[in-house]
Parts: structure tokens; C-alpha cells; sequence
């Protein structure tokens, strides 16, 4: 018998509708790892900011910029020509462009190499000058030591001595020249005159007259004439006009005497010295260096 005829079955795949995807659940952050992404961030940022400390740009341009606004802004509304320099704890006449000190016994063993390395932007200590006798009998016990080491550092040197006017002039001058030595390239020597010792003005400029002769006799050098600002003008003024003059006038700006007769200012009694254990007095010259040259012993 022939076959029955089937209805062909239909065999097209039915479309499935695909399943959803499950949500990826993420594991919600701890406190601790926080911390330790927290942690690696600022061990980032230290480290960078320690690149930026220690690098040359930071010191040779960022921290200088810094330094001078700080000195800027330390010195508004001040006297522009007289500043502070913290080096030396003092203030400063910026007009002047050679320094230096003066020392005896009281400032004790003094290392004179800190002495001229010590600097702050252009102020150095050139000069100084030493002490090395006192009226008739007084030696310094530190002269010899100073007058010796301070040349070596490469500072330059000029002695004087302390006069008294009880004592005969011409007497305290030999004995000043029987200790100091005065040698070609030294300042000139100096007489210090503070006091009148109980005598008249008269007998005073007498006896520092006899002096001031007999040591330009003897070295052919003229010597300097030291005193304060007071003294100067109670007894001094219009006396021992041709001699260079060296004056103390602490803590101005400006010195009150015409400038054209005076070589030294005496601004300070308080400056701090690398080398030198108690405080010191400091100077200006007035004059560059060819002035100071000049001034020299030949």
C-alpha cells in the first residue's frame, strides 16, 4: 500500500529570548584599604615635595626670592641706609663699603681665619685695629698674639694706644714704639684720647700734642687721632685739624660731622664676630679701597 501522506512537521528553530545577565555585585571598599590608597597618596606627595626642597632650582632660586622678600617686607619703614644684618646683630651703614673691627684683651683668644670668613651680602672685615699699650706701663696681653695671627687671616692691621693725659706725652710715645713695631702695608698708628684724667683741656692737647710729634718724628707716618663724638667737639674741635680722625658715634644712621674730616666711624659697640667670644666694636672707613691703599704705611 502506498505510504500515507504526513503533514511535514515544520522544523525552524523557536527564537529563545536570551537570558538577562546577572549584576555584577562589587565588593564595597574597605576602611583599611582606603587608608592604604590614602597612605601611598601621601608617601607621593612627601616625596615630590622632598624632590622640590632638596633640588638646586628650589635653593638657588625659589628659597632666594623667598629670603629677599622676607628682608623686605623685616624692613619696611626703615631707615633704607641703615639696615640690620643678622649676621653680625648690629645695624649697619650701607653707604660705606669697608668694614672692620677693633680689639683688645677684653674680646680674649680670638680665631682671626672665622674672623675673615665671616660675610653677609658685602659687608666683611677688612681692617682692625689692636690695642697694644696704655700710658706709661701698660702693656695689652693680647697684642703680640693679635698683631702676629690678624695678618696672616689677611686683614689689615694698625696698633694704638690708650693715652692718658696725667702722663707726660712724649714718655707714652716711646714706650708705645718700644712695643709696636710699625712695618710697610700697616695703618698708621693710633692715639685713643676718651678722658681728660683731671687735667685742663690746655694740658691735655698739650701732652697729646708732644705725643702726636714725637711718633710722626720717629715713623714719618702721621698718626691717627681716636675719640668720641662728645669729647671731639668739647675739646678737640678745631685742634689737630691735619690729622686723620677716627671717631665713636653708636647707633646713628649718619655720623654729625662734616664728612670730609673724618677717615674712621665708630658705629657700634655690640657687633657679633665668628671667632671672637664677646662682643666687639665696629667700623666704617670713609673711603673705597684706593682711599684705604692709600692711607697705608709705605
Amino acid at each position: 500500500m502506498p505510504p500515507e501522506k504526513r503533514t511535514p512537521i515544520n522544523k525552524s528553530p523557536v527564537a529563545r529570548k536570551p537570558a538577562a545577565k546577572k549584576p555584577v555585585t562589587r565588593k564595597p571598599t574597605t576602611g583599611r584599604e582606603k587608608k592604604a590608597v590614602l597612605s601611598v597618596q601621601l608617601k607621593l606627595a612627601i616625596a615630590g615635595l622632598l624632590l622640590i626642597l632638596l633640588s638646586p632650582f628650589y635653593y638657588g632660586y625659589v628659597l632666594k626670592g623667598f629670603v629677599a622678600t622676607w628682608r623686605w617686607v623685616k624692613d619696611w619703614g626703615q631707615d633704607p641706609n641703615y639696615r640690620t644684618y643678622e649676621s653680625f646683630n648690629i645695624k649697619i651703614p650701607k653707604k660705606y663699603t669697608i668694614h672692620g673691627i677693633d680689639v683688645s684683651y677684653y674680646q680674649g683668644k680670638i680665631n682671626w681665619q672665622k674672623v675673615k670668613e665671616m660675610k653677609e651680602d658685602e659687608v666683611s672685615i677688612r681692617f682692625a685695629f689692636i690695642k697694644a699699650t696704655e700710658g706709661l706701663m701698660l702693656v695689652d696681653p693680647y697684642f703680640q698674639r693679635n698683631w702676629r695671627e690678624a695678618p696672616k687671616a689677611g686683614i689689615i692691621c694698625g696698633a694704638y694706644h690708650f693715652f692718658r693725659p696725667k702722663k707726660d706725652g712724649k714718655t707714652q710715645a716711646k714706650f708705645f714704639l718700644q712695643v709696636v713695631h710699625i712695618e710697610k702695608g700697616d695703618l698708621p698708628p693710633v692715639v685713643d684720647i676718651e678722658s681728660l684724667d683731671g687735667v685742663s683741656p690746655l694740658k691735655m692737647r698739650a701732652e697729646l700734642s708732644d705725643f702726636l710729634n714725637y711718633v710722626e718724628m720717629k715713623t714719618k707716618v702721621r698718626p691717627i687721632v681716636y675719640t668720641g663724638l662728645k669729647f671731639y667737639e668739647d675739646y678737640l674741635a678745631d685742634h689737630f685739624d691735619d690729622y686723620p680722625l677716627w671717631i665713636a658715634h653708636y647707633y646713628q644712621p649718619k655720623l654729625r660731622i662734616d664728612k670730609s674730616r673724618w677717615k674712621f666711624w665708630q658705629h657700634s659697640d655690640k657687633a657679633k664676630i665668628n671667632g671672637i667670644g664677646h662682643v666687639v666694636d665696629f667700623n666704617a672707613f670713609n673711603g673705597d679701597s684706593l682711599a684705604l691703599d692709600q692711607m697705608l704705611v709705605r
